[in-house]
């Protein structure tokens, strides 16, 4: 009886540029069981948010969809679910695309070592994995620029992608639970929107990638900081979940921005690749990342507490247009423009004074992009406390962000329809005037940043 290859399918939801996938095909004399396993048991604390979970509802069906209905899906301990099929099916071995995660790495590391079959893992989803990207000392790089251009520009180019295999060789007559067994979606209707907003899956993404590269990498490298303009690609969570490759993206950008002339905004886009890439190999040299300040002075910051002021940043109520508008964005639809990351950031550990760990945990459950690493970095960057970390003293002024990015208040009155007919000399500060049905200021900022430069001088040393 020929045996078969488990494809065990995690954060690279997609057949085409999948290398797992790929080498197991090559076996023709071989069956594959594509796998996909839900496994909160060994994620602990960081098992998938709810906005992400809406998405990879989506996913799984479109990737189930393409391999003509052959997905097999199950939920629990991964390590049980592998043992379980290969003593029940004819299995020798196990393919897969490697993770990150220190959870994942821990997991997977013990999955080879016991589970009694050949397992091979893969590079699918960095464009340099953390262990091959070092300083002179052989050590991590600790700050973005000198991490890419001396380490990953001087490093061997990233592979260009490989093909979808055709055909398949699908084993078919294994049960599956079915994407409706882990019950992902939740019970109250709240993410119908959002996907709505979205084309979900690798057809999806590709598309994304099109459009963006048709409309959106001319002027990128100062477009994307307008969060009305389409210069940003929202490939984020296509990338997170796998339905495209960081090498597809890389290479398809290359070719349009070499052929339209766009060395700037081609350079731009792929160092914004290049910060994906950074956050990944933090998160591996460092790996209490998502919990513990990089920099251990921060450890002793006196942070505050205050639940309700903290319900209003959430909701969008906090009566600074710029920063209710990003958020009411991030309900909406599972996203936010990476200019308003930074301020609704800001905002939050420096204006409000709480701990960066609110941030992480809401948009960790919000974010349909929601990446440990890329999370993780971020909040560090913008609190000040993390590697390569925006100054403490650097606080976004969210009147004149909004001024600058968002001159004639597009996006606020896109996300913001209660001052849809406030004329724009007016919009970004609309205290100064009586614009009825909208929240005033929970807090003034010149006091506020005075307060968050006090609280740094009793830990800066």
């Amino acid at each position: 009886m020929n045996q078969s290859i488990i494809v065990w399918f995690r954060q690279d939801l997609r057949l085409s540029d999948n290398p797992a996938l790929y080498e197991a095909s090559k076996q023709a004399d071989k069956k594959i069981i594509p796998l996909y396993i839900l496994d909160d048991e060994n994620a602990g604390p960081w098992k998938i948010g709810g906005a992400s979970r809406v998405w990879l509802h989506h996913s799984l069906k479109a990737l189930n969809e393409s391999l003509n209905g052959k997905l097999i899906i199950k939920k629990g301990d991964a390590k049980k679910v592998l043992a379980d099929l290969i003593k029940n099916e004819s299995i020798d071995a196990v393919y897969w695309n490697r993770c990150y995660e220190p959870w994942r790495i821990k997991r997977d590391e013990d999955i080879k070592q016991n589970l009694g079959v050949e397992c091979k893992s893969f590079n699918g989803s960095l464009l340099w994995e953390p262990w091959t990207i070092k300083n002179q000392q052989g050590g991590p790089y600790k700050v973005f620029t000198p991490f890419y251009r001396k380490g990953c520009m001087n490093a061997p180019a990233p592979r260009e992608p490989i093909s979808k295999p055709n055909p398949i060789n699908l084993q078919e007559d294994i049960q599956s639970d079915g994407v409706d067994s882990l019950e992902l979606l939740p019970k109250i209707n709240w993410h119908r929107n959002m996907a709505n907003h979205w084309t979900i899956g690798e057809k999806g993404a590709q598309g994304k990638l099109g459009a963006f590269l048709a409309h959106g990498l001319n002027d990128y490298k100062e477009g994307r900081n307008f969060p009305a303009k389409n210069n940003v690609s929202q490939l984020s969570p296509y990338l997170h979940f796998g339905e495209i490759s960081p090498h597809q993206v890389w290479y398809a950008a290359d070719i349009q921005g070499k052929e339209q002339r766009l060395e700037k905004d081609l350079g731009h886009f792929h160092s914004e690749l290049g910060w994906r890439e950074f956050s990944n190999s933090l998160l591996y040299h460092f790996p209490t990342l998502p919990t513990e300040p990089f920099q251990e002075k921060f450890a002793d910051f006196p942070w505050t507490e205050d639940d309700a002021s903290l319900e209003k940043w959430r909701k969008g109520e906090t009566g600074y247009p710029i920063v209710d508008a990003a958020m009411r964005e991030l309900w909406e639809t599972g996203y936010m423009h990476n200019r308003c990351r930074m301020v609704v950031g800001s905002f939050l550990v420096k204006n409000m004074l709480l701990h960066w760990h609110e941030g992480e945990k809401w948009f960790w459950d919000t974010l349909i992009d929601a990446d440990l690493a890329n999370n993780s970095a971020s909040w560090q960057w913008i609190a000040g406390c993390g590697a390569d970390a925006a100054p403490y003293f650097r606080i976004f002024n969210p009147v004149l962000q909004s001024k600058r990015f968002d001159p004639d208040g597009d996006y606020i009155r896109k996300w913001v329809p209660e001052l849809k007919d406030v004329p724009n000399k007016h919009i970004h500060e609309p205290w100064e005037h009586d614009i009825k049905g909208y929240p005033k200021p929970i807090l003034d900022h010149g006091e506020s940043r005075d307060r968050a430069l006090a609280a740094y001088e009793k830990i800066k040393g």
